[in-house]
């Protein structure tokens, strides 16, 4: 059963900041409400409300609504006008295909004065002798009828005749009434009956044999004992008859001949409720049964998965070393949805729960990388630098012969980087004679024509002097 909540005027009033006092059109259509409350004390200000297709029996809490000019309760469960007479300003009633068949109901809508469109078109009352003549005179604010304008000849034609066209609706109405209460009497009958059923369908079937038993291990029967490998396979064969079952209730249900009844349509609504639950089950027991899904093996592997079945693009950019994902993610999805995470030899997505990754040709820096969501297609675009690459070679490295001229290098290197210093004895140690530091040179007499001496040095043994051979200069 849908209601009128606080909250569900809130979500629909989104165009208003989501304030309801000042609100001045609201629309709660298709909402399955079956009573109509609260509107009269939240929402004083409205102008025009929408309640089609709905579930609403009674017209009722909107006599406080003087604002109100348009009220929309098309495709309801309407039987009786009613309750409108403090909507001062409304201007336009729309009761569309409702069951309304007190057709004299209409006569509490003369307090409205500023009346001037009635829809009543698919309601039972339509089908009456003497219909649009009836409203056309009793209601003389009226411009339009049913999407059709009243015309000043009809309503003075309508105005003449009105006592006998009022008698004749009101038999009508009095017959239509009968035929309602015994419809609303049969309808409460089925409805019992079905209760009824439905509890012996849930007594008949306790336990294995009709009775309960608090210790099903001993009294489990031999027979059960020596089947119980096949315990699955008897659940399964149960489980698809139950399933079997279920469904042909749904089609007797929708094949079988019914009226249309505020009671009819509250019992489809009911059905449906019952088959959206029973399928909530279903997919959530399925959904508990499904096994996780498994990106690295037991031995440490990772693996290509993309569950969200998303496209994608991977790149090795090698001018600036390194590799480009572009991932396809919905252009609308939000992106506090996508969560990312980079490892060296693999990068995962989780959309909206759903894991997509992929394994990388190269090692990559995950303290380096960067995702960027595009503003334009909605892409992630995750930018992964490369670990630069070390080749260590297993070959054999040969040492080169030392020549001198390297071994000298080698001293001259070793000798410059050892620090030299100079060591002086202290007992030798004196002042110097300051008198003897500049000391004048002695000449010496040099004859002319006189020619130094060469003594030839005692240390080469071959040397001979021969007088011929000019002496060097």
């Amino acid at each position: 059963m849908g209601r009128i909540t606080e909250d569900l005027i809130r979500r629909n009033a989104e165009h208003n900041d989501c304030i309801i006092f000042s609100l001045e059109e609201l629309s709660l259509h298709q909402q399955e409400i079956e009573k109509l409350e609260h509107i009269d004390k939240w929402c004083r200000d409205l102008k025009i409300l929408y309640l089609q297709n709905n579930l609403i029996g009674k017209i009722e809490n909107v006599s406080r609504l003087k604002k109100l000019e348009y009220l929309n309760l098309a495709l309801n469960n309407i039987e009786k006008i009613e309750n409108l007479e403090g909507c001062e300003r409304l201007t336009k009633l729309d009761l569309t295909v409702n069951f309304i068949g007190e057709l004299s109901s209409i006569k509490t809508l003369q307090h409205n004065i500023h009346l001037k469109e009635l829809f009543l078109m698919g309601n039972p009352c339509t089908d009456f002798d003497g219909y649009r003549q009836f409203v056309v005179a009793t209601l003389q604010q009226l411009k339009w009828l049913d999407g059709k304008e009243i015309e000043r000849s009809e309503r003075i034609q309508a105005l003449q005749n009105y006592p006998v066209i009022e008698q004749q609706v009101r038999e009508q109405e009095n017959a239509y009434c009968l035929k309602r209460a015994k419809d609303k009497e049969e309808a409460q009958r089925k409805l019992q009956e079905e209760h009824e059923n439905e509890d012996k369908r849930k007594r008949s079937n306790p336990g294995f044999d009709g009775r309960w038993y608090t210790d099903i291990s001993a009294t489990l029967p031999s027979s059960l004992e020596s089947n119980h490998l096949q315990a699955p396979e008897i659940q399964e064969e149960e489980h698809n008859k139950k399933k079997l079952d279920e469904n042909e209730d749904d089609l007797e249900f929708w094949n079988k001949p019914s009226l249309f009844t505020p009671e009819s349509r509250l019992e489809t609504l009911r059905h449906t409720e019952k088959q959206r639950k029973k399928q909530e089950k279903l997919s959530e027991r399925k959904k508990k049964v499904k096994p996780p899904r498994i990106l690295i093996t037991e031995d440490g592997k990772a693996l290509n998965v993309n569950e969200p079945k998303l496209e994608f693009s991977l790149k090795d950019d090698e001018k600036r070393n390194q590799i480009i994902l572009d991932l396809a993610v919905y252009r609308y999805m939000d992106t506090s949805l996508i969560d990312v995470d980079v490892q060296p030899t693999y990068v995962r997505v989780l959309v909206k729960g759903k894991p997509f990754q992929l394994v990388l040709p190269a090692e990559v820096k995950p303290d380096s990388s960067s995702a960027k969501r595009s503003q334009t297609t909605g892409h992630l675009v995750i930018c992964m630098p490369k670990v630069e690459e070390i080749i260590t070679g297993g070959r054999q490295t040969f040492k080169p012969m030392k020549t001198t001229l390297d071994s000298g290098r080698e001293q001259t290197s070793s000798r410059s980087k050892r620090i030299e210093k100079l060591e002086v004895d202290p007992s030798k140690h004196s002042f110097p004679d300051v008198t003897n530091i500049v000391q004048e040179k002695k000449h010496t007499p040099r004859r002319l024509g006189s020619e130094p001496k060469i003594i030839p040095s005692e240390e080469d043994p071959d040397f001979e002097d021969n007088p011929e051979v000019p002496p060097l200069i």
